[in-house]
């Protein structure tokens, strides 16, 4: 099976050509971060494919920002709740760099403009959710922290004029050369194919939920730059690792919302259509156990009830402080004549975040010379096999920071003038008959939903895997020219990884359960790592690393 390099073929001579200094792939919170990282005499370019700089995973974050903000609390104890959340995959050492920097990228928000939500002596409200054994978690706006995260630092982005935003602009394909990294092909309908050469390139461009028909993510999260980073070579490890959400509004022709986990934080109970409250038999920290074990005995119970959801209650909880404390979800319940403090709220497990990704080091270096990889799009060894709830935000801060300045260290290193160099012939102009995108795009989903969800087996994963064979047969090789094609190649390629990798693992560990191995193996306390060989040949699932 046929990965190619490139997607498209390139008129060099007749393509537009762009030159910047840091080109960044990507406009959620890692992204903006790295930007801001940036030393000002250097030029920057932020990239991002929805047609407004708001749309990404970043601006939907509800529950808040995990960090030891408490004069009680200490960095040990968040430390020992991340690598308990893990499940014995989290690199230790980048887990006490992150946490142990993670209050200053903080208090650098707030000094940007970041408005947390205050307690009546005007000190930052902090919450607990589950997996945490202390209220660390900061949130703005009751449930809507990431948004007003991301209009501070909007708003410090545009006051920098070394910085451009190109919107509606699709990264096609990242431009190596032996193992270097000169920059990326890119596409957007008002001026069509064109490329941007940089000294530096930073891939931020998010999460692979929409792989899922049951997804918190946006339309935008197509694993875009897992699957360009995979074709030039990038290691991706850990992709069987998706964090399900547990808590996802679960209602017929609705969309699929997130039900934040600060609202079991404070105290909301999971029960089944028969109003049982089940978790207790499934765990003894009830609601707030780890997202995986949440989501488990959620399909458990589902399962047992022979129900296609559970429901959130809050009904034992004081009114006004529901609807004060949880004013989106509120919103969001209200369009649906549920109140959120009175009425059982529908929910089940949907894709939320993916804990694998592109393999990078402390300086979020790749193993490409050139190329940087921040946030949801990278494995740093800070989650592991399960994200511990609100620590995807302070990963965020706290790597892009050190993605920026690392790549103004290495820009002004680099020679004056810009290495380019002709793509012609590398992609060679192919044909056939009109494929319909959308349709294999829902197929795609659904595959991945039955066959690699919250629960899985050896006969559901071989039966995706070898569906996602024979497509990309047709699909790989077919040259598409406008982004849902891209997307679908996208797609196509991270979900064959993501089903080969959780087949290939047999063991339960974290975000990945199997029903035929329920149980952790000690000889699986080890990543799993894919990387595209130079042929093209995808027999290149290498053997699993120790950790």
């Amino acid at each position: 099976m046929i990965v190619p390099r490139y997607l498209v073929p390139i008129d060099y001579k007749s393509i537009a050509h762009y030159f910047t200094d840091v080109l960044i792939l990507g406009s959620g919170l890692a992204g903006v971060r790295a930007a801001l990282a940036v030393d000002e005499s250097l030029s920057v370019t932020i990239v991002t494919k929805g047609a407004e700089l708001e749309i990404c995973s970043s601006t939907r974050a509800q529950g808040g920002i995990a960090s030891v903000l408490d004069p009680l609390d200490n960095f040990e104890d968040h430390i020992a709740d991340t690598l308990t959340a893990g499940a014995g995959l989290c690199d230790e050492r980048v887990v006490r760099f992150v946490i142990e920097h993670g209050p200053d990228r903080i208090h650098e928000l707030i000094d940007w403009g970041t408005h947390f939500d205050l307690d009546e002596n005007f000190h930052l409200d902090l919450t607990r959710e589950g997996g945490h054994g202390f209220n660390r978690v900061a949130h703005a706006l009751g449930d809507s922290t990431g948004k007003e995260i991301m209009r501070a630092l909007f708003i410090q982005i545009k006051n920098r004029p070394n910085i451009k935003i190109c919107t509606n602009t699709f990264a096609i394909d990242l431009i190596t050369a032996d193992n270097v990294c000169y920059g990326a092909i890119l596409y957007s309908p008002q001026t069509g194919m064109k490329i941007v050469w940089a000294k530096q390139v930073i891939l931020a461009t998010g999460g692979s939920g929409q792989l899922y028909r049951e997804t918190t993510n946006p339309e935008v999260t197509t694993a875009d730059g897992m699957a360009m980073a995979y074709r030039a070579g990038a290691r991706l490890r850990g992709l069987e690792f998706v964090q399900f959400h547990p808590t996802v509004l679960y209602l017929a022709g609705g969309a699929r919302s997130l039900i934040s986990e600060a609202v079991r934080g404070e105290g909301a109970h999971l029960i089944d259509k028969n109003g049982y409250r089940f978790m207790p038999d499934y765990d003894s920290r009830a609601e707030l156990a780890p997202r995986d074990i949440v989501s488990r005995s959620i399909v458990a119970q589902m399962a047992k009830t022979n129900s296609s959801c559970v429901y959130l209650t809050l009904k034992h909880l004081d009114t006004a402080f529901v609807h004060r404390r949880f004013p989106g979800i509120e919103s969001i319940c209200h369009q649906f004549d549920l109140d959120l403090a009175k009425d059982n709220i529908p929910i089940r497990p949907g894709a939320h975040y993916m804990m694998g990704g592109i393999e990078v080091d402390l300086d979020a270096k790749t193993n490409i010379e050139g190329l940087r990889a921040v946030g949801e799009v990278t494995s740093t060894g800070l989650h592991g096999a399960n994200r511990l709830a609100s620590n995807s935000l302070l990963e965020a801060v706290v790597f892009g920071k050190i993605a920026g300045e690392g790549a103004s260290i290495d820009a002004k290193r680099a020679p004056k003038d810009y290495v380019v160099f002709s793509l012609e012939g590398q992609c060679e102009p192919t044909s056939g008959m009109p494929l319909d995108t959308d349709d294999i795009r829902n197929t795609l989903k659904s595959v991945m939903q039955r066959c690699v969800g919250v629960m899985r087996d050896k006969a559901g994963l071989q039966e995706a895997n070898d569906t996602f064979m024979s497509w990309q047969k047709f699909i790989n090789d077919y040259q598409f020219k406008f982004p849902r094609g891209w997307e679908l190649q996208n797609m196509l390629t991270i979900c064959r990884l993501i089903a080969h990798c959780a087949l290939i693992r047999e063991e339960t560990r974290g975000g990945h359960s199997r029903s035929d191995f329920p149980e952790q193996s000690d000889n699986w306390k080890k990543y799993t790592v894919v990387e595209r060989v130079a042929s093209g040949d995808e027999n290149d699932i290498t053997e699993p690393l120790e950790n």
